[in-house]
């Protein structure tokens, strides 16, 4: 078996565990509803239909992220380039991540001085979307998500930074593979499919840019880190930009 088939089954292995742990919860409690409704009481039957709703959110985001990684995979996988904006991007993720997590704390500090760069729109945030929802899932319960801009060596950098369980340097690669679930007290508590930082990497290495992590343990206490990713997005002059344009 050659390594093409081989990572093909392993795929379809981990997708179909994946998939199934939903499926049986939503199946479970749904027949547990339809068996037993005149004995439940209502705090048990809302109970039971928020865990369907969560489960079925938690299958709508990995399916999501499945077909992201199959269009990533192909060469139909069209990108449209313009100058942004970056704060008013930032500034647009956060207000509608503040929504799904209303007891975390976001701070965006902006470099007045960062210029526009030239990305995809929609898939420069989904990257954002990836990284900020990403620290406030992984975020300790007295953390907050401080994201800010700078310029570095002739590129844009933004950095998303929380207070989380410390990951290993040997780590620091593995997280950006598909399905890697690094193993602590916090990861275990968050559902998620392994696929978020794989696809925000490969989005954000196809439109020229680097992603780093970095985690500095905390002196009170080694267990907790100071969880920094860093993106880094080329300031590209007219010519640049229009040979892009051309290619497109």
């Amino acid at each position: 078996m050659d390594n093409i088939e081989q990572n093909y089954e392993d795929f379809i292995s981990t997708v179909s565990h994946e998939l199934r742990t939903p499926l049986t919860s939503i199946r479970g409690f749904s027949q547990t509803m339809l068996s037993s409704w005149d004995k439940l009481d209502d705090e048990s039957k809302k109970k039971f239909l928020k865990i369907i709703e969560d489960q079925s959110n938690r299958l709508i985001h990995l399916v999501e992220n499945m077909l992201s990684v199959t269009k990533l995979q192909s060469a139909n996988n069209h990108f449209v380039y313009n100058e942004l904006d970056v704060k008013s991007s930032i500034e647009q993720v956060i207000s509608i991540i503040k929504t799904q997590y209303p007891t975390q704390v976001f701070e965006f500090e902006h470099n007045k001085n960062v210029p526009n760069i030239y990305v995809d729109k929609d898939k420069f945030q989904q990257i954002l979307t990836n990284l900020i929802e990403n620290s406030a899932k992984y975020s300790t319960q007295i953390s907050k998500t401080l994201i800010t801009t700078g310029i570095n060596n002739n590129n844009v950098e933004i950095k998303i930074s929380n207070i989380g369980i410390a990951i290993a340097q040997e780590d620091y690669e593995k997280i950006f593979t598909k399905f890697a679930r690094i193993d602590n007290p916090l990861t275990r508590k968050v559902q998620g499919s392994g696929l978020g930082l794989y696809i925000t990497k490969s989005l954000v290495e196809k439109m020229s840019g680097k992603i780093f992590v970095n985690s500095e343990p905390l002196e009170n206490n080694p267990e907790l880190a100071q969880i920094t990713f860093t993106l880094n997005f080329p300031i590209l002059n007219i010519e640049e930009q229009a040979r892009i344009k051309c290619n497109q």
